[in-house]
This record gives structure tokens, C-alpha cells and sequence, in this order.
């Protein structure tokens, strides 16, 4: 198989927002290392952890000027040392969280990638190694979820959110989901059965309502700022979870006294990267029940919005805006 030398690649070129993400042409091909494969990127996905990057919120994130980008699916064009189950032609899907997805090549861990699953193409596997498996650890290990409790999905109509949506349903959960008015239609007919109005101002109010004055079971927190405290709220006293993943909308502050006297909860903090790496077992686990949920079919085929890689700042900004709805790619 011919690879370029050079390719077209997505450079983040300051900490001031994807809007300074400029398109390149003369980046030298890498090659790959030991343990490493060279795919050619068919398909980016587009992450709010691209944005967080960008902004320099992300914690030890890459510096700029840097090769932005997360997640890829694409065609392994060459192996290096070491790999013996992957070769040439395989198509797989990865992530790397030091950059380099939004662009014609990437490299990845062999040992990170997952094979596209059988009559996928390579667009509709993206969320595979990124929303699903951290919708997937908020719910199952974390969150511990139930057949017969509430859950609270903030960002609902978002990719991890319709991924959480979906598992949530499928383990028999009753799913609030808080949404923008304009995304209420399709979170519900993804089943959830409660809509709220994310922008509403008494989230609490109206969560507790909804569950007679109990509060959920679990909340999936990925908003932050103000919302973080209506979350901590509206959920059960002693016994209620909250998994938080996310920081979309700013930094939120909480303290012991919070904890001992105001919100007497389980509050848990989850980084799908730091879970692999500091507890590989769980995510082991995690990961075989996405290949278990995949084989029965719970798991579909993904139907992202596509954009030309030249589009990557419009993409991002985009989502960085909530205007956007499940999951966004780039298409090189």
C-alpha cells in the first residue's frame, strides 16, 4: 500500500479556542514505533475533550502548536515492531489523547485499537473507544446501576449522553434526560421518559417533582458550573450517585462542609483515560460488556454529522456552542 510522505493535518496553534486550529499541508507522515500502527485516517471523531484541549482546561494536555485530535477509525497501512495480531488492510479505531486524529495519518497503540465491527464503515464505529465505554463506566462500575432506579442524563441529546440514554434503558432504568428544548423530540424517542429543559432555572425543583420528592438514584454529570449544584440536589440522600465526567459548562466549587450537612451523596469524578490506566481490570470489564451490548445488537451503528476536515473549527465551535446533536467527524 503507497503512504505519502506528507499529509494535511488540523494544528491548534494557541490556547485561546479551536477557532485557532489551522489546516497545514507538508506534516511528514509519521512512522510507526514499537507496538504501534500507521493507520490513514477515514473518519475523526470530534470530541468535547478537543475543545477543552484547545482552551488549555484539559489536564496535561498537549502544548501548542500541536496536531489536535483524538479519536480516529481508519485503514492500518503499516505496523511496527512487536505487533503480531493487526496488519495492513485492518480497519480499526483508536484514541490518543496526545493529538494527532485530525489529519490523513495517525498513529496509535496497537494494544489501544479496536477492530470496526463487520459491516460498519469506519465513520458509523466512532464513539466506540471515547461515548461508549465512558457512558458505559459512569453507569455499570461507577454508578452502579439498576433495573427499577432513576437516572438523571445531563447533555442528553450529546453523543455520550444518547449512548448513556440507550445503556440506561437497556439495563431497565427509568431515564430523566435534560436536554435543550429543540433536542427534547429525539431524546425521547431514544426512550427516555422524562424531558427537562437543561436551560430551565430550577432544574432541582423540577427533577424532585418528577420523582416525588426522592431524587434520582444516579445522575451523569457533564455540564458543571451551576448545574453540578442542582444535580447534587435532586439526588437520594445517603444512597444517591453522581458520576461526573465532564466540565462543559465551567468549574464548579464544593466543599466538606457541602458534603457533611447539604448533600449527603456519593459523589464520584470519572476520566476514562485515568480509568485505564489506574484500574485497567475495570475497564477490562467495562469493555467486555460493550462487546457483549455490541454482539446483541444494543449497540448500532453511530450516524454522525460529517464535516471536511477543513471544517474542523466550525465543527468545534459548534459543539462547543450545544448547537449540535450526537455525534460530529471529520471526514479528511
Amino acid at each position: 500500500m503507497s503512504i505519502s510522505s506528507t499529509m494535511r493535518a488540523l494544528q491548534q496553534t494557541s490556547l485561546n479556542g479551536p477557532q485557532d486550529l489551522r489546516l497545514i499541508h507538508d506534516v511528514a507522515v509519521p512512522v510507526p514505533g514499537v507496538g504501534e500502527v500507521l493507520i490513514r485516517v477515514t473518519a475523526a471523531g470530534v470530541n468535547f475533550v478537543d475543545i477543552q484541549q484547545a482552551t488549555g482546561t484539559f489536564a496535561g494536555g498537549p502544548q501548542p502548536p500541536y496536531l489536535a485530535g483524538i479519536e480516529a477509525a481508519g485503514e492500518i497501512m503499516s505496523v511496527g515492531e512487536g505487533v503480531a495480531d493487526l496488519e495492513p488492510g485492518t480497519h480499526v479505531i483508536g484514541v490518543d489523547t496526545t493529538g494527532g486524529a485530525f489529519a490523513e495519518y495517525m498513529l496509535l497503540s496497537a494494544a489501544s485499537v479496536i477492530r470496526v465491527p463487520a459491516g460498519w464503515t469506519d465513520e458509523q464505529a466512532l464513539g466506540l473507544v471515547v461515548s461508549w465505554p465512558t457512558a458505559l463506566a459512569a453507569l455499570k462500575p461507577l454508578g452502579h446501576i439498576a433495573a427499577g432506579q432513576t437516572v438523571l442524563i445531563h447533555a442528553a441529546a450529546g453523543a455520550t449522553g444518547q449512548a448513556a440514554l440507550t445503556l440506561a434503558k437497556h439495563y431497565g432504568a427509568t431515564v430523566i434526560a435534560a436536554a435543550s428544548p429543540e433536542k427534547h423530540d429525539l431524546v425521547l424517542s431514544l426512550g427516555a421518559d422524562h424531558v427537562i429543559n437543561s436551560r430551565g432555572t430550577d432544574l432541582a425543583g423540577e427533577i424532585m417533582r418528577l420523582t416525588g420528592d426522592t431524587g434520582v438514584d444516579l445522575v451523569l454529570e457533564s455540564v458543571g458550573g451551576p448545574t453540578l449544584d442542582a444535580s447534587l440536589a435532586s439526588t437520594k440522600r445517603v444512597t444517591g450517585r453522581v458520576v461526573v465526567y465532564g466540565l462543559a459548562g465551567g468549574e464548579a466549587t464544593i466543599t466538606n462542609c457541602d458534603l457533611v450537612y447539604k448533600h449527603q451523596i456519593h459523589l464520584i469524578g470519572l476520566n476514562i483515560g485515568t480509568l485505564i490506566q489506574a484500574a485497567p481490570s475495570t475497564f477490562g470489564e467495562v469493555m467486555g460488556e460493550l462487546f457483549g451490548l455490541l454482539a446483541a445488537g444494543v449497540i448500532g451503528p453511530g450516524q454522525p454529522t460529517c464535516y471536511p476536515l477543513a471544517e474542523g473549527p466550525k465543527a468545534l465551535m459548534e459543539l462547543g456552542a450545544r448547537t449540535t446533536v450526537g455525534r460530529l467527524a471529520l471526514l479528511p
